[in-house]
């Protein structure tokens, strides 16, 4: 029986067609699906019709399993309680990953000291806000929680950064921190998550508040508001209460944006209050009807800011706020280090 000889190239389509055939057989997918394909020694790339492996499958698959880890928070029934009040919480700039050394700064900072501090000032807020009685808590999250966003550890917009540990670990170690402080508050008081993006970690903060919000999608004693917004408001009784980064619009700007972006709940309230974060020290001013605040940093300086004079003495801190329900803010609470 006569075979034609085959030239190299043909030689090479049949091969790749058997090898493709195999794949397919091993992944279950149809060979007859398959609209283009990659090959290069054992590995291969499928581009395959949607009538092939479908998103919602695949979408179906994993929250299957999610689903299997997801924990379990019962639902825990409060009584109301006479004069109620909010407790704002508030890490602002936290930088988990942010590496200073004594030596050159004249004190230490890294992911292990970022996460004792937090605790410990969430804890001194806690403790301070006794005596009143707290009915809801918000908790201002994001806000440069981490200090990179890139594996070439630079932020956002690629500045580079002193850093302590790998990214993945700087990430893992901000998401159980979160989940640890907002398991402690939960036994207080039902929380509202709010999520505040911001420029050193625009991209992972975003999932990271992502995560979090999964985390707790079956507790019913908390609530998120994680969008990729910059500016957030939460109302409480006759408070109105803004929270931003501080990168973006002007402070004196912000009282005119919030009646804009919250025109209802401008009308509805007579205590307005904005939060702002980024610049790691305490400045406050009472505009028409609004008083703006940046939050102190409980995170260390670093070499470029040291060696600039920037946050030299500055004072270290948690803050939080107590908000009574008709009269607006009546208390500043401070935990410094």
């Amino acid at each position: 029986m006569y075979r034609p000889r085959l030239n190299e190239e043909e030689n090479e389509i049949i091969t790749n067609h058997r090898a493709l055939k195999k794949e397919c057989e091993a992944n279950g997918i149809p060979i007859s699906d398959v609209n283009h394909y990659w090959y290069k020694g054992k590995s291969f790339s499928l581009h395959v019709k949607k009538n092939g492996v479908s998103l919602e499958k695949i979408r179906e698959g994993i929250i299957k399993e999610m689903n299997k880890h997801s924990p379990s928070y019962p639902k825990i029934k409060r009584k109301k309680t006479k004069n109620p009040h909010l407790l704002v919480i508030d890490p602002a700039d936290i930088h988990i990953g942010k590496l200073s050394s004594s030596f050159e700064t004249g004190e230490n900072y890294n992911s292990q000291i970022a996460v004792k501090r937090v605790k410990e000032g969430v804890k001194g807020i806690l403790e301070k806000s006794y005596g009143f009685n707290i009915d809801k808590i918000l908790f201002i999250g994001g806000n440069d929680i981490l200090h990179i966003d890139t594996p070439k550890r630079q932020t956002t917009g690629g500045t580079p950064q002193d850093t302590d540990g790998m990214w993945y670990e700087n990430f893992i170690t901000a998401k159980k921190l979160y989940v640890d402080v907002l398991e402690t508050l939960i036994s207080v008081a039902d929380v509202h998550f709010v999520y505040n993006p911001s420029n050193h970690d625009y991209i992972s903060g975003f999932m990271l508040s992502d995560s979090i919000n999964s985390w707790f999608r079956k507790s019913k004693n908390i609530t998120f508001d994680c969008s990729i917004a910059h500016r957030k408001a939460f109302k409480y009784g006759q408070n109105l209460i803004g929270t931003t980064h501080g990168d973006g619009a002007k402070q004196a700007d912000l009282p005119l944006i919030m009646a804009n972006e919250f025109s209802k709940w401008w009308a509805e309230t007579k205590h307005r209050y904005i939060y702002t974060h980024h610049i790691h020290h305490k400045s406050s001013k009472d505009y028409h009807g609004v008083t703006v605040e940046s939050l102190r940093s409980p995170s260390g300086t670093d070499s470029w800011h040291h060696r600039n004079g920037y946050g030299i003495g500055g004072v270290k801190a948690v803050e939080g706020f107590i908000h009574s329900l008709n009269h607006g803010q009546v208390a500043r609470l401070t935990h410094i280090f």
